[in-house]
């Protein structure tokens, strides 16, 4: 199993927050199925303010090429990227066209222990 953490910025509006986090109440099926055939086995999206952090736990043989290349070819995925958008901003320091950003590991308990 592999495990990634990625960061990603809600513009700062109470209103579209919390429409954002409506839409993640009822998640489109197509959306559950594409994060399950791409090799993800838990997603987990936390919010403080309006930073979001995803936790994945996925398959050895996950990737994000291969999920890009599936998404890209899944007509419903890219509709529901298109309306996140609205709600989403990238992080400060990042290109404005780039979602989500990998987590860089700093720190580890069982390494130290």
């Amino acid at each position: 199993m592999k495990t990634y953490v990625l960061a990603l910025d809600l513009k700062d509006n109470p209103e579209l927050i919390s429409e954002y986090e409506n839409y993640h109440k009822t998640v489109w099926p197509e959306i559950i199925h594409s994060i399950c055939d791409s090799g993800i086995q838990e997603c987990v999206i936390y919010r403080i303010s309006n930073r979001l952090i995803m936790h994945l736990n996925t398959s050895d043989e996950f990737s994000f090429e291969n999920k890009s290349t599936m998404d890209d070819a899944n007509p419903k995925v890219l509709e529901w990227e298109s309306l996140m958008w609205k709600y989403q901003q990238a992080i400060p320091g990042f290109p404005a066209n780039e979602k989500w950003q990998l987590c860089e590991e700093i720190f580890r308990l069982s390494d130290n222990l």
